[in-house]
């Protein structure tokens, strides 16, 4: 189900294409007026159509910059821009450092009164995305994993909470005003498949929130659970009355956007306001997903990939009852975050225009998405990029990648 396209022969093109509109433009005129200003104009203007069309249907390619290093980041978000002052990121270090960097110098300012964590295995702290008023309220939403208490200190669970940053401008910004917002209930053993990916709807009026199943299978379909969902609040942490599941009988089923997931670590709205997510499968059938309301996705009843210890798992085609991907992965590509790929001001990959871009880490790629008006996609380009990559951004009509592990770089794409 994965697609590639070939390169197209640009020179070569383009000489055909400046030949023929040469030719036609002495084909209808006075050959001594080949290079009158209308001529001319109309020259510029085949060339310019020529190019767009080219720009839609190459590869582009591009250098990387190397902006800073961090140990072990796991997500990053971008400050808004105010008068003249430099870009700057948001980045989430695992063992609970969260820091404020310059993106043209690299340099980092940590941030103090971030919780603690329960750092270990794939868990620590996690995601991070701005308020969607943070523009008046310096508001933003962390995700992070805690222990439990007393007994069931080796039990672990995801956790979202609200803050207010504050000192933003200063060398010392700190987090007040910290209140909680949701959590995984219950908290198993373990360290793996929180998820706790963060994401705002375009309108900002909710909050999504998607919660791994833990490395457990079963509390995907557990509707007594709050593991291996979508979950999808409003900001405050309340119940939209309008959930699909806000009938089931259960309190905590009223929480649940989608069920059946098993490890979401990507989300995003693109341009028409679809919810896109992938997720990893177990041995092969990583998920490509369009997200809608009330649907189960599955596992671990279905799946395109197969038990680590190589037993079959049934494929979606058995269970048209449950919403099959539209891109399924094996060998996996282990997908880590995603963005949707936006002019702004600037407009750095022009032919990646309203595309998902998808980090790899087992794959250690930036892979492209093509998503259509018949709510299906497809893999587009595939990068190489030579490491484990842990976060992708669009920030602006730029494109930033975040190296997984110790000294994990922040690259900027730079197109060649």
């Amino acid at each position: 189900m994965i697609t590639y396209e070939k390169s197209t022969n640009t020179p070569l093109l383009l000489s055909l294409v400046m030949t023929s509109l040469l030719f036609s433009a002495s084909a209808c005129s006075n050959p001594a007026a080949v290079n009158t200003n209308n001529d001319l104009t109309e020259y510029k203007e085949g060339q310019a159509s020529v190019e767009e069309s080219l720009a839609n249907t190459e590869k582009p390619t591009f250098t990387t910059k190397t902006v800073a290093t961090f140990d072990e980041p796991w997500a990053m978000t971008a400050l808004p821009r105010i008068h003249k002052q430099p870009p700057r990121l948001l980045v989430t270090q695992k063992a609970g450092e969260l820091l404020i960097v310059d993106m043209a110098t690299g340099v980092k300012i940590s941030v103090n009164g971030v919780p603690k964590v329960a750092y270990g295995g794939q868990g620590g702290l996690g995601d991070i995305i701005l308020a969607p008023d943070f523009a008046t309220s310096n508001n933003i939403y962390i995700s992070y994993v805690e222990a439990g208490m007393g007994a069931d200190s080796n039990k672990f669970g995801a956790k979202v909470i609200k803050a207010t940053l504050m000192g933003l401008d200063t060398d010392a910004p700190r987090l007040q005003a910290i209140t909680p917002i949701w959590e995984q209930t219950p908290k198993p053993k373990g360290q793996g498949h929180y998820s706790h990916r963060l994401l705002f709807s375009p309108d900002g009026q909710y909050l999504y929130i998607s919660s791994g199943e833990r490395q457990e299978k079963t509390p995907a379909q557990d509707m007594s659970v709050n593991l291996g969902k979508i979950v999808r609040l409003h900001p405050d942490g309340s119940v939209p009355a309008d959930n699909p599941f806000a009938q089931n009988g259960s309190d905590i089923a009223t929480q649940f956007w989608t069920i059946g997931h098993r490890n979401v670590l990507g989300m995003a709205f693109d341009d028409k306001g679809r919810l896109w997510a992938h997720e990893m499968g177990p041995r092969g059938g990583d998920e490509f997903n369009l997200i809608e309301k009330g649907n189960n996705y599955g596992w671990p009843v279905v799946s395109n990939g197969r038990n680590y210890s190589g037993t079959d798992i049934p494929g979606h085609d058995t269970h048209p009852d449950f919403a099959a991907p539209k891109i399924s992965w094996t060998p996996v590509i282990s997908p880590s975050s995603m963005s949707i790929y936006q002019t702004g001001k600037y407009n750095d990959f022009p032919a990646w225009q309203g595309n998902a871009l998808i980090s790899g880490l087992s794959s250690k790629a930036l892979i492209v998405v093509t998503l259509d008006d018949n709510n299906d996609a497809a893999e587009r380009y595939r990068y190489d990029m030579g490491e484990r990559i842990r976060s992708v951004l669009t920030v602006d009509g730029q494109v930033w990648l975040l190296e997984d592990g110790d000294k994990g770089r922040l690259l900027q794409l730079l197109p060649r």
